[in-house]
């Protein structure tokens, strides 16, 4: 009871400080320097900008505050000089116990502060895709685990020290060491959290689970230091070894400190969101397992069960092998390293099968033995939470596996066959998985999923067929709009929390006038399959993919900041013609890249595309006003920039300031001075229709397997012109 009273005491003292209710305030207003200062999250969907980069950077900044507020109090007594009287009163651990509580409900206090103040904010700029839970969990996670931390962090180094100078140094390196050297590790980043993007259409529950292990892993071994600290508060008139001394004769004390600890350890080491990939990316140790000799596969089948409630996926795969070797062989599979392998059984008897501790690839090695019937049915039963390659797990997320959500690539759907040959009719492959009722199955490819079975839990279950040793599945709350354009019909997938963003931004009218002009003048795409193709937007991926049949729309493409770029086009619908316009110029053309002096990019051609659609769409003096105009003055403006005409100062300042101010250069030539050149070439071989031309002999060339990009060489041969004759200095009327 006098520790509850003591700590009333302390808590009502603190709210009379002046400093901690500054330190509140500053806190509570700290996460506005992620709206123009520090912005981590790089991705431009709404709630990376104006949830996750607010939120992160309210960590930071209460963090730094709570941890000077900290040295600041434990100070105090000491400053004041009544120790030895505070001592006399009051056990001197017993203070450390109440000081901390009640700095910690002080941070407590400002994170949900810091809540209120944001979330009307948050809800405005964010939009039609706000949520409630993301909003929540991101200023819980990104910014509110944060302050307690510190403060231990804070806390720990006074009373290993006594000494609010060197205290707040060392508090000082650490937090320096998570804001730079740490920063690129998602488990030891413990006050800036790696959160890349979080998606707007579709949830962030995998990449929250990861921040919540991060903060806990640190929270306990924060604790520990602490509680090992707190053996070293001086007492008895002794110093920090003979303090020690005799906080240790209590055994418990210093046992908690290493269950703490050990605690944290562990932790780190069983992290369950990342794999131990060859960091080695050119390592090919699985594509050199030589084949099973006499052995093919003639099918398989996989039943799928994700777990959208705990992120993970139970599934049982069959594979139909022809052995005609007489023998045993070893069959060997990619399997991500997340998953566990319960048991392998050839006809119904169990094999024995092991799976290897290196990885490549975000797969594992699974090797069972195959027996010598000729006819072989093997089954292999595996579950668990998939794991994301350990080489980019500073943008984890892409695992995800939610009730709105999924994607399953590969050996993350079911044990991909790395060393078997096909038969006759390649791998055929029948995959049935069972989803919630809201979310439909898309096989990312020509097949089409169907539903085969509802049940009474409200989920449904799809089955489609496909062949391959592998495969891509998408599912979740997706709108299906069917679009005939350019003698395709489209199945045109889009995020249902999307839905007035595409709306408004007249998507599917977009997409109709985009595949319809660009099929007329530069062919149709190489991976539209049977008259059909699927357009599917994924979860914030940092790009997209296209294979026969379907191809992939990042939803950052798609947000409403994006579609408000002028860069890109006059308005939101043009915007979306210009992303749309990278199937042909960036997907079905891949584009090399270009050194950092060049303008060369996929961007100059997509944007010169949409020029094109927007003059036939819309006329040509809007066409000039909205694009040409605006391209020139931007080159004009770029070549008055203080840097460009100096590129000397640029050099002298700091690495993160160059890099802004050269991807803000880069910007300006990849978007407005290359659709002026190509715009100049368009006039110097004489017309719109010569440059369609050109430009469809481009799009339906020949490649070159082994380099299949187009270069700006490629462009200035088929044009007949030079760099030279493209300057945008002489005279020529654009």
């Amino acid at each position: 009871m006098k520790a509850v009273r003591l700590f009333a005491l302390e808590f009502g003292r603190l709210l009379h400080d002046r400093l901690a209710w500054c330190v509140l305030l500053l806190t509570a207003l700290a996460p506005a320097a992620g709206l123009w200062l520090y912005q981590p999250a790089t991705a431009s969907t709404m709630l990376s900008l104006y949830l996750a980069n607010p939120a992160i950077a309210g960590g930071v900044g209460g963090g730094i505050l709570f941890g000077l507020l900290t040295v600041w109090e434990l100070d105090r007594v000491h400053r004041s000089r009544a120790d030895a009287l505070i001592d006399a009163a009051v056990s001197p651990r017993t203070m450390a116990w109440v000081r901390l509580l009640a700095l910690l409900l002080a941070a407590v206090l400002a994170a949900v502060l810091a809540m209120l103040v944001w979330l009307p904010v948050s809800r405005w700029r964010i939009g039609a895709v706000f949520n409630s839970a993301d909003y929540a969990l991101a200023y819980v996670l990104l910014m509110g685990l944060a302050l307690p931390l510190a403060i231990l962090a804070a806390a720990a180094a006074y009373q290993f020290t006594r000494r609010a100078d060197l205290s707040l140094a060392l508090f000082a390196a650490f937090a320096a060491l998570s804001l730079t050297v740490w920063a690129d590790d998602w488990q030891l980043c413990w006050l800036n959290p790696c959160v890349w993007a979080l998606s707007d259409d579709f949830s962030n529950l995998r990449i929250f689970r990861s921040v919540a292990w991060m903060r806990l892993t640190w929270l306990a071994a924060l604790a520990g230091v602490w509680a090992a600290s707190c053996l070293c508060i001086r007492q008895y008139g002794k110093g920090l070894l003979g303090s020690l001394a005799h906080s240790a004769r209590r055994v418990y004390r210093p046992a908690i400190a290493l269950l703490l600890a050990g605690g944290a350890v562990a932790a780190y080491v069983a992290q369950p969101f990342t794999d131990q990939s060859n960091p080695d990316q050119t390592a090919m140790t699985f594509y050199e397992i030589p084949y099973a000799q006499d052995v093919v596969c003639t099918g398989r089948s996989a039943q799928v069960f994700p777990d959208t409630a705990a992120g993970s996926l139970s599934g049982t795969a069959s594979y139909r092998f022809q052995n005609t070797s007489g023998q045993e062989q070893t069959v060997a599979f990619g399997i991500n390293p997340g998953y566990t392998v319960c048991r392998v059984q050839a006809d119904g008897v169990d094999v024995p099968f092991s799976v290897g501790a290196y990885q490549e690839y975000n797969e594992a090695l699974l090797e069972t033995t195959l027996p010598a019937g000729e006819q072989v049915e093997l089954t292999i039963e595996y579950g668990g939470f998939p794991q994301e390659s350990r080489n980019m797990a500073t943008m984890q997320g892409g695992k995800e596996i939610s009730d709105a959500y999924l994607c399953l690539e590969n050996s993350v759907l079911s044990p991909r066959l790395m060393n078997v040959q096909p038969g006759p009719d390649g791998y055929p492959a029948t995959i049935e998985i069972t989803l919630p009722g809201s979310m439909t199955a898309i096989p990312f490819g020509n097949s089409v999923a169907e539903v085969v079975a509802e049940h009474s839990d409200g989920t449904k279950t799809w089955r489609y067929t496909d062949n391959g040793t592998g495969g891509i599945l998408y599912a979740g709350d997706y709108i299906c709009e069917e679009i005939q354009a350019g003698g395709l019909t489209i199945a045109f997938y889009y995020g249902r929390k999307h839905q007035p963003v595409m709306e408004a931004a007249g998507a599917a009218g977009a997409v109709r006038e985009v595949v319809e002009y660009c099929t007329a003048h530069y062919g149709p795409l190489p991976f539209g399959a049977d008259g059909t193709l699927k357009l599917v937007q994924s979860r914030v991926a940092g790009g997209g993919y296209a294979t026969n049949g379907a191809s992939l729309l990042d939803e950052a493409d798609f947000t409403a900041e994006n579609l408000g770029d002028t860069g890109k086009g006059g308005a939101a619908g043009e915007v979306m013609i210009h992303e749309l316009v990278h199937q042909w110029w960036g997907l079905g053309n891949m584009f090399d890249t270009a050194g950092a002096d060049s303008a060369w990019s996929a961007e100059g051609l997509t944007v010169y595309t949409t020029y094109r659609i927007v003059k036939a769409l819309y006329g040509a003096g809007y066409a000039q006003e909205q694009y040409v105009d605006r391209w020139r003055q931007a080159v004009a403006d770029y070549n008055l920039d203080f840097y460009v005409r100096n590129p000397d100062y640029l050099a002298g300042l700091p690495e993160e300031k160059q890099l802004e101010i050269t991807g803000n250069l880069a910007y300006v030539r990849q978007y407005c001075e290359m659709p002026l050149k190509i715009l100049k070439a368009e006039q110097l071989v004489g017309g719109e229709e010569q440059m369609d031309a050109i430009l469809r002999a481009l799009f339906n060339r020949e490649l070159d397997p082994s380099y299949p990009y187009l270069t700006e060489q490629d462009f200035l041969d088929a044009c007949g012109l030079t760099q030279e004759e493209l300057n945008l200095d002489d005279d020529l009327e654009i």
